[in-house]
């Protein structure tokens, strides 16, 4: 009996606690009618998350940005333009809210706030501020920071740049600098106690001073070769030409006697060049080919580069002209550059030319039988030999084509047929041919000046450009030249 009252009693206890556990549950579970409306009022609201978090937004033809699923390609919400945040228009409107703020100070040594100041100066004026790197939105609308495209065809006005015609670099196109000191004598630099005091940027070993000693020789027409600022085989020649043809006894050692002489010839010894849109425009070759074969095929062996043109213009090495100006942009017109002054060109009647296969050097004579003008040379090798005795200059082309005949001269490469390389300063002869009355021979420029005196040729007599250019306005058909060993 007991037992009996004992189990009932804890069946009674059992189903009471069930009762109670189950009542909050019912009371708390939403009716599926009002789940449905709830489930419809956050699909309003808010935007499905992706699984993951893996999504990709897309934009359609009509703007509308479309959000879909990495990973099951579902559309998960397409939200038209006007419904997105325009986040520069909140912050704008934030900061106008704010308005003026008391005590807004600015530090002229702090570059961030001299920033905040610019930024906050030019949205007080109106302008179109480019928001900060940091406050950029990826999502957003670009800022448009260019101007809309001309409305009438294209047309920007007179101010657009005019459309540059490509014309032939001239020779000489500066013209010399007229002397500083009146009268004949040159003002010689100042003396201290007595004693002559000297630019320190003319002392010995400077290569600038060198260069200038360079120019003063050009000047006279003892042509150094290219303007480089070395000591070397060609300005000693042209050293003891310049005596000879001034009468002088300068030594390049004299830095005072340099600079005086430079003030009598012309001035400084470096001039100031401003770039023309006609230099920049060129024409240039993007390439000189080595193969005879591949240069008959171009249309002309111009120059490569501006620096290249212009180096040879004003006499210089390509690599000192660009170590003159460090920090130039040698393709932009209006770019002021530092050149060698060279002067004025021989313009006396030769007479007389002497071949100098010893010393590497042309010398001209006029009809008195003074020297004019020396250049150093390259004339011929031991393969094969320039002309010996006396020959006479039969006729003069400026910027000629070159024949090349294996079969009478030398062979280059694997060309064994008759070629016709076009003109140019960086053709085999470069802008210049002097002709003798010995076939295939003559006196010609060269398209690598640097290496004139320094190497062999193929017979000839080779100048740089400039010297050959500056011969052959001043010779004439039936001028001699003399070969001498």
């Amino acid at each position: 009996m007991f037992r009996t009252i004992f189990t009932l009693s804890a069946l009674a206890a059992g189903l009471l606690s069930s009762s109670v556990m189950a009542a909050p549950t019912e009371d708390i579970a939403p009716r599926p009618d009002a789940r449905a409306a709830d489930a419809r009022a956050a699909d309003r609201d808010t935007v499905l998350v992706a699984q993951n978090d893996d999504f990709d937004v897309y934009y359609d033809g009509r703007g509308n940005r479309v959000i879909v699923d990495t990973e099951t390609g579902q559309v998960l919400a397409i939200q038209p333009p006007q419904t997105r945040f325009d986040r520069r228009a909140l912050r704008r409107e934030r900061l106008r809210n704010l308005g003026p703020v008391e005590d807004d100070r600015y530090y002229l040594d702090d570059p961030e706030d001299m920033a905040r100041l610019r930024r906050r100066q030019l949205e007080e004026e109106g302008l179109i501020v480019i928001p900060p790197v940091d406050e950029v939105d990826p999502y957003g609308d670009p800022v448009d920071a260019f101007p809309e495209a001309p409305l009438d065809g294209g047309n920007y006005g007179n101010n657009y740049p005019r459309t540059i015609k490509r014309q032939p670099l001239n020779e000489a196109a500066i013209e010399p600098v007229e002397p500083t000191a009146p009268g004949d004598q040159a003002a010689l630099p100042p003396k201290i106690d007595g004693k002559i005091v000297v630019d320190p940027s003319l002392s010995l070993g400077a290569r600038q001073e060198v260069a200038a000693l360079q120019v003063l020789l050009d000047r006279a027409g003892a042509s150094p070769g290219v303007v480089d600022g070395r000591f070397g085989s060609n300005v000693d020649k042209a050293l003891a030409a310049y005596n000879e043809i001034t009468g002088s006894n300068l030594r390049s050692t004299d830095v005072v006697g340099i600079q005086a002489a430079l003030e009598q010839s012309g001035g400084d010894a470096f001039a100031s060049y401003n770039i023309t849109p006609e230099d920049a425009a060129g024409p240039y070759v993007a390439s000189v080919p080595e193969d005879y074969g591949q240069k008959a095929q171009l249309e002309r062996l111009s120059y490569t580069s501006v620096t290249e043109a212009l180096a040879e213009r004003f006499h210089m090495d390509e690599n000192y002209l660009k170590a003159l100006n460090p920090e130039a942009n040698f393709n932009r017109p209006g770019t002021i550059i530092k050149v060698a002054n060279f002067g004025r060109l021989v313009a006396t009647p030769v007479a007389r030319i002497i071949a100098d296969k010893v010393k590497k050097q042309v010398r001209a004579y006029d009809a008195s039988g003074k020297l004019i003008a020396a250049y150093p040379a390259t004339i011929g090798s031991a393969d094969t030999p320039s002309p010996t005795g006396t020959h006479a200059v039969s006729r003069v082309a400026l910027d000629p084509n070159y024949t090349y005949n294996p079969n009478i001269n030398f062979r280059q490469g694997e060309n064994n047929k008759i070629l016709t390389i076009p003109p140019g300063p960086n053709g085999p002869v470069g802008s210049v041919w002097i002709a003798l009355d010995k076939p295939t021979y003559g006196i010609h420029g060269t398209p690598d000046p640097s290496k004139i005196g320094k190497t062999e040729s193929h017979g000839c007599v080779r100048l740089t450009n400039w010297d050959a250019r500056e011969l052959a306005k001043i010779v004439s058909p039936g001028v001699t030249v003399e070969f001498i060993d």
